[in-house]
């Protein structure tokens, strides 16, 4: 995995999709942050005006200076984003 990857998990309390994503990036040994969305609807603010969006999931990953966001559910998208990375 690069060395340089930062991963930052989007959620909320009691959203299964969000504890998919955190359940696959631990079992890859993928590190990762978590903003916490729930009663936070400025976060969801920030999601909108980044990524046109205001559901979560959504994944940030870093690596170097390039950053990309996962907006679509389902880990099919998370694992073709990562996998550049994860070489």
């Amino acid at each position: 995995m690069a060395q340089n990857l930062s991963v930052v998990v989007w959620s909320k309390e009691g959203c299964s999709y969000c504890n998919e994503v955190k359940k696959y990036l631990a079992e890859q040994n993928i590190p990762y942050k978590t903003v916490d969305v729930t009663n936070h609807d400025e976060f969801r603010d920030i999601l909108e005006t980044k990524y046109n969006v205001r559901h979560v999931p959504v994944v940030e990953i870093g690596e170097g200076n390039t950053y990309k966001a996962v907006t679509e559910v389902g880990l099919e998208h998370l694992k073709v984003a990562l996998e550049p990375a994860l070489v």
